[in-house]
């Protein structure tokens, strides 16, 4: 059986439930999801678990993801991309790159973002990009998000419709693509995306990322190459080995005392999770650090693989 991560590199084009699903057929297996929606126009990594590594796919979604976007000033569209329809042109002679900096620094930090109309958000069991092909128009409750870094790569300044391209480093539920709109509204001229590249999302990195043509060759010669172990997908939390005596007790569901377990991290704050391993290397599943009467215990979070 088929289990741990896939570092997929999507292409423009299919969703990315289409991707997952291609990577099902390829692999000949029924259990696999991916960490974190991609929109069919964007392109880069896309998180793949297969089999039970499914369970640890909330743990690479909350983490933060980073994307290269390319962004047209003086153009509206209904999606915020090149997906929805022209609404407004409004060329501009030419965007200085002082002006475009001076806007970059107020979408830095703890933001509220009002979610698109195109997103796969549901209203009343809807999606709201089905809604929005309707013509159809509700309200979205603004969510905060966090911009953790907003880098300007280069600038084509002349009009009518200036570019730019920008790095972001962001929090889960950002959408940069409304991102980019919200910019061009600040600068008076409106702006959306001409191309958009996530390249890391948690642990995973674009430059280690497999085409689904790259998989399917590889399995037609027998490689594996691509399939990551388990703990790939939270490699980004602190590992602690439990002692032999101690597995059972965590597999069972009760708190681990810090005795059952080899030397814990140096300052490990309360509520801080970490994986568990056997002595073996094998991955065990997700603890919460707590205290109790000055002593360290791990409150079992998610049990993912038995001791077999």
């Amino acid at each position: 059986m088929l289990e741990g991560f896939i570092n997929v590199l999507k292409p423009p084009g299919p969703t990315s439930r289409g991707v997952v699903d291609r990577l099902r057929q390829i692999l000949g297996v029924e259990r696999a999801g991916h960490g974190g929606t991609l929109d069919p126009l964007a392109s880069g990594v896309l998180p793949v678990a297969i089999g039970r590594s499914t369970r640890l796919l909330e743990y690479i979604q909350a983490e933060r993801k980073s994307y290269r976007v390319e962004v047209i000033f003086g153009l509206k569209t209904t999606s915020h991309d090149l997906e929805g329809e022209v609404i407004e042109c409004s060329p501009v002679e030419r965007l200085e790159e002082e002006v475009l900096l001076r806007a970059l620094s107020h979408f830095t930090g703890e933001l509220e973002q009002v979610p698109p109309m195109f997103s796969a958000l549901r209203h009343q069991g809807r999606r709201l990009y089905n809604l929005a092909r309707e013509g159809k128009e509700l309200p979205r409750q603004a969510r905060k998000i966090t911009i953790y870094d907003l880098r300007l790569v280069r600038i084509w300044p002349e009009g009518p419709y200036p570019r730019a391209l920008l790095e972001i480093m962001c929090s889960k539920g950002t959408y940069v693509r409304t991102l980019c709109h919200d910019l061009g509204e600040f600068l008076g001229c409106g702006a959306t995306s001409l191309f958009l590249l996530r390249t890391q999302a948690g642990p995973f990195k674009v430059e280690t990322a497999w085409t689904l043509e790259e998989i399917a060759r590889a399995v037609q010669e027998g490689c594996r190459d691509f399939l990551l172990p388990p703990e790939a997908g939270v490699q980004h939390l602190p590992a602690v080995v439990v002692k032999q005596e101690g597995v059972e007790r965590f597999l069972n569901g009760h708190f681990l005392p810090a005795a059952l377990c080899q030397e814990l991290p140096a300052e490990l704050p309360r509520g801080a999770r970490v994986r568990l391993h056997q002595e073996e290397g094998k991955l065990l599943g997700i603890a919460i650090y707590s205290e109790r009467m000055g002593e360290g215990l791990l409150k079992p979070e998610k049990v993912i693989f038995s001791s077999g």
